[in-house]
């Protein structure tokens, strides 16, 4: 049986830093024996592509490097709808596709249709930073990690051969994992809500535990994630508050604070409700569910819920990668902010609902109610941060930070509308009828694209630009 194909895939809307992040992970592929077919997908307007395409375009690889943009996503459009033949699906495909952190991803599937695929977000780094003098794990401890000031001594830069890591797991029976891999149910975070993964509160320190559990042997690696340092996938609400518990920071843009990682090990789970899709690999031979088309940052949450059948598990492998989170074309906090909050009543409201799952997707009955207590709810949280950062502004010792504070409490009270009940709760209704609607519709389409896609993508192969810069 031939071995399937391996894919890196890097999903972007930020063409103009994107070639470090190749040549990054380029580097080391090469230095660890690797080369994937590497993939660019990028969400750019025509505009930026004009102005930085021709930096990723010299950027010279040891790996082939291919580019899907706004020219070659058009022409699979196109395709997929010639094949459909219906006019009344096409503002569907093109919602499914459409740019977000969703649709970006869901070209990445299609790409790599029957083979095995690794992704990381633009601003992943393939290395970790670690604790120069790790810690032992607690019997249930699968890692442990805590907030390190940036510059200060006490971390180092360590790197893992992150491929082989994902390579011993991706798509191989439970009975075939290496042995030192942990087993059991689910992961637990003790700085997280299990089901949501939204903050309990800025934690100094955290430690994911492993809840015991018997994990069938003939069970199948369908997902995978490495660990990571920088800012291990904390809500946009920790980085106020760290902004807001020190005193000599003085912009919401500059990150005093990096989470370290102090230990971790290898775990394979028959739940993942720690799903980190900007550092995971999948098993994409037969076909995967679509993310959520969404802009709303819980484009994964589908795999949450899918990685619950007892005929596949997950894995934490034994390698971490780095987040420098680049603040470039990012959302305002407080407009990340809001979203988050909108993704966490609708991944409460979809798992209360969940009906079945199936090889290609998930079915649920919520259908887009919004209460006014699911408002009231959020309405009541977000302004006790808006207190206390009006709060902070009273007491701050420097006019900078001041006008920081001041800027991000009126930005906040502008993107949740004024904090009036009933405004709040009208455009949290139609914001979530959107969303959900959308999800649905594309979850039943899915089936039929998978089958489109895989059948051209071995005949013709999908439209996209080899880049071909070989590397000295």
């Amino acid at each position: 049986m031939n071995e399937p194909k391996t894919y890196f895939v890097v999903p972007t809307h930020r063409l103009r830093d994107v070639s470090e992040t190749i040549h990054e992970y380029d580097e080391h592929f090469w230095r660890n024996g690797h080369s994937p077919q590497m993939i660019v997908f990028d969400d750019s307007t025509p505009t930026n592509v004009e102005k930085y395409f021709s930096c990723l375009d010299e950027t010279k690889t040891r790996c082939d490097l291919w580019y899907v943009g706004p020219r070659q996503k058009e022409e699979f459009i196109s395709y997929v709808n010639s094949r459909l033949r219906n006019n009344r699906l096409e503002p569907l495909v093109k919602n499914l596709f459409r740019p977000s952190y969703g649709g970006n991803r869901n070209y990445t599937l299609m790409y790599s249709l029957g083979g095995l695929m690794v992704s990381s977000d633009d601003d992943m780094r393939p290395y970790s930073l670690m604790e120069d003098s790790p810690e032992s794990l607690e019997d249930d401890e699968i890692s442990r990690g805590r907030l390190h000031k940036v510059g200060k001594n006490g971390y180092v830069r360590k790197s893992f051969d992150m491929m082989s890591a994902f390579f011993d797991v991706l798509g191989k029976p439970v009975s075939e994992v290496p042995e030192n891999y942990e087993r059991g149910e689910l992961l637990v975070d003790t700085a997280m809500d299990l089901e949501t993964n939204a903050t309990k509160g800025l934690a100094e320190e955290n430690a994911m535990l492993l809840q015991r559990g018997n994990v069938p042997e003939n069970a199948v690696v369908k997902i995978a994630q490495t660990f990571r340092s920088g800012t291990n996938d904390i809500d946009a609400i920790d980085f106020v508050d760290m902004f807001l518990n020190d005193e000599q920071q003085v912009s919401l843009d500059v990150l005093n604070d990096l989470y370290v990682l102090v230990n971790f090990r290898p775990v394979v789970t028959n739940k993942n409700w720690r799903m980190d899709c900007g550092v995971a690999g999948y098993d994409n031979t037969f076909g995967l569910p679509p993310f959520f088309p969404t802009r709303l940052r819980f484009e994964d949450y589908i795999y949450r819920l899918w990685i619950q059948q007892n005929s596949i598990v997950a894995a934490h492998v034994d390698a971490a990668q780095h987040h420098s989170k680049s603040n470039y074309m990012r959302n305002p906090p407080a407009s990340e902010i809001l979203n988050e909050e909108i993704a966490n009543l609708l991944k409460r409201k979809i798992k209360s609902s969940l009906t079945s799952v199936d090889d290609l997707g998930i079915s649920f009955d919520y259908s887009g109610e919004v209460t006014a207590q699911d408002a009231e709810e959020i309405l009541e949280k977000i302004t006790g941060l808006h207190s206390r950062a009006l709060k902070g502004a009273e007491t701050a010792k420097s006019q900078e930070r001041v006008d920081a504070l001041k800027i991000f409490a009126a930005n906040l009270q502008k993107a949740f509308y004024g904090f009036e009940p009933d405004f709040f709760q009208h455009n949290l209704l139609r914001i979530v009828d959107d969303a959900i609607g959308v999800i649905k519709a594309s979850i039943e389409l899915w089936p039929t694209l998978v089958e489109i896609c895989y059948f051209q993508k071995i005949r013709h192969g999908l439209p996209m630009l080899h880049l071909g810069r070989a590397a000295r």
